[in-house]
């Protein structure tokens, strides 16, 4: 770990680094994050989360890599090639010469287990019988009808039910990450795997504590060379003046999800600065429409109508954010459908669609956690005082954790959410959140039988102009006709650190420590 300062008075004077040294002179260092993982697992398909995945990367790798610090493109990571053959099937050809953490070698025989019964979907006995259903649910989700043949040592193909026009791609999504199946085989419990999960990045993991502090250790035979950092640890901190203070007492290295207004604070001091920007994640507000308020769409429509998306970035982001055109993003370049409206804000509209519903005022409860978000608690205050103005009587309920916040109840009505990307593809999320057995729909949440067929054509349809069609209907149902949500701006995320420190922050909530992205 770096050096502590031991007053708060040094601040105001920049510090030359002390990087802590042993026999391996490599630096160690701290970083603060408001939580490390929602479930207290490192299994990324259970730990669908932001907070998750900022850490996943360092301890464990798709198949396909992502450029997540500048162009977004994928790029071989442990797959050397991967090559479309038909509608429905891609071979593989893996990176020879991979270590595990426990030393093994990764075959072919590794991969099929990670996409198999083993970890991803569950099965009948063993630890596959105690996969959790929320990993299988995203296992079905992510890689619907998947099957794995394995063709040698190093050479793989992947083949689906279906034709997958996003095959290929779902080939560097997040829960797609290679693991031991002998570790796999040799787990007491799935919890136990899960904790202190064997793969093949460059740092293992070496203590993992929940609600309190991961522990990663460099691992010297990773494939991309050798970790600049001897070790990693990432310390939960919840409140941000904390982090912010440690960050600048020398405490801790790097601090997380900075809030735009204390950017010029910590940057006061020349020997800080805050790094970011948008990232590839959506923040919006999430619609039980099953809750008697909202069962009308027209109430939904004004809900959305009626937020000052402009205000809220303007006063709470600094405007280092913006407002996407729905749920998407350009870099999904032919799938992108450039001509899809920004939400409106019109309080007039909203006003009329409320009188028209016959609303009398009931109250409309709205499940919040304190800061989970960047700039969550102020965003909800000015949401109410939006709605109200639409004559809209939302009343914010405060929670502890995510599951009083999704549990269904006859309070659950609005809730705050994000959805993330890893995959150039509207797959990437669409078909986990709102398709047929997506997180909301399986909630309880929302149901729409022409958007779930939406969906399977955007699964299946394998041109693209039909593809495009699908998307068109999709968002034109979620967003006007029957509202599952309603969209705030695109998620933009701010990290504190030492100036000298030479550190690229991603295009994702993820935080890279490799060799080509570290020096000081």
């Amino acid at each position: 770990m770096l050096s502590r300062r031991t007053t708060l008075g040094l601040l105001a004077a920049p510090a030359l680094p002390r990087l802590a040294v042993a026999q391996d002179a490599r630096p160690s260092v701290t970083v603060a994050v408001q939580k490390i993982a929602n479930s207290n697992t490192l299994d990324v398909a259970r730990e669908n989360s932001n907070v998750g995945t900022r850490h996943f990367a360092c301890y464990t790798e798709p198949l396909v890599d992502t450029d997540w610090i500048t162009t977004l493109a994928p790029r071989p990571g442990l797959a050397l090639s991967w090559t479309r053959l038909d509608a429905r099937r891609v071979e593989v050809e893996l990176r020879p010469g991979v270590r595990f953490h426990n030393g093994d070698e990764m075959v072919a025989e590794d991969v099929a287990a990670s996409f198999g019964p083993e970890r991803l979907m569950g099965g009948a006995s063993g630890i596959a019988a105690r996969v959790p259903q929320e990993v299988r649910a995203q296992g079905r989700a992510v890689f619907p009808g998947l099957t794995v043949e394995v063709l040698g040592r190093h050479r793989l193909r992947f083949v689906t039910e279906r034709p997958d026009p996003a095959l290929d791609k779902r080939l560097g999504h997040r829960i797609g990450i290679v693991v031991n199946r002998r570790a796999l085989a040799e787990a007491g419990s799935w919890l136990e795997w899960a904790r202190k999960p064997i793969g093949t990045g460059p740092y293992r993991v070496a203590e993992f504590r929940p609600d309190t502090s991961l522990l990663l250790e460099a691992f010297d035979e990773y494939w991309g060379g050798r970790p600049p950092l001897r070790r990693i640890r990432f310390l939960e901190v919840p409140e941000v003046s904390a982090r912010i203070a440690g960050l600048l007492s020398g405490e801790y290295d790097f601090a997380c999800d900075i809030p735009p207004d204390q950017i010029g604070e910590i940057e006061r001091n020349r020997a800080f600065e805050v790094q970011g920007g948008l990232i590839a994640n959506h923040r919006f507000i999430a619609f039980d429409k099953t809750h008697p308020q909202l069962a009308d769409a027209r109430i939904r429509r004004a809900l959305g109508l009626s937020i000052d998306r402009a205000a809220i970035i303007e006063g709470l982001w600094a405007g280092r954010t913006e407002v996407p055109r729905g749920m998407q993003f350009p870099f999904y370049a032919g799938m992108y459908l450039e001509d899809w409206p920004q939400p409106r804000f019109d309080l007039a509209e909203a006003r009329a669609l409320v009188k028209a519903s016959g609303y009398k005022g009931e109250v409309i409860p709205y499940r919040l956690l304190n800061n989970y978000y960047t700039a969550q608690t102020p965003t909800a205050q000015v949401l109410v005082e939006n709605w109200r103005a639409a004559g809209l009587n939302v009343k914010i309920e405060m929670r502890e954790n995510w599951n009083q916040v999704l549990a269904p109840g006859p309070d659950r009505a609005l809730r705050d959410w994000s959805s993330t990307v890893f995959i150039a593809d509207p797959v990437s999320n669409m078909p986990g959140v709102w398709g047929r057995h997506g997180s909301h729909p399986a909630g309880g949440e929302w149901a729409n039988e022409e958007a779930f067929a939406a969906v399977e054509a955007l699964e299946s349809e394998m041109d693209t102009a039909r593809r495009r069609a699908a998307m068109r209907r999709l968002l034109g149902i979620l967003e006007n006709e029957d509202p599952a949500y309603a969209m705030l701006h695109q998620a933009a995320n701010f990290t504190g650190k030492r100036r000298a420190i030479r550190w690229r922050a991603a295009q994702s909530f993820l935080m890279d420590f490799r060799a080509g992205n570290w020096d000081v």
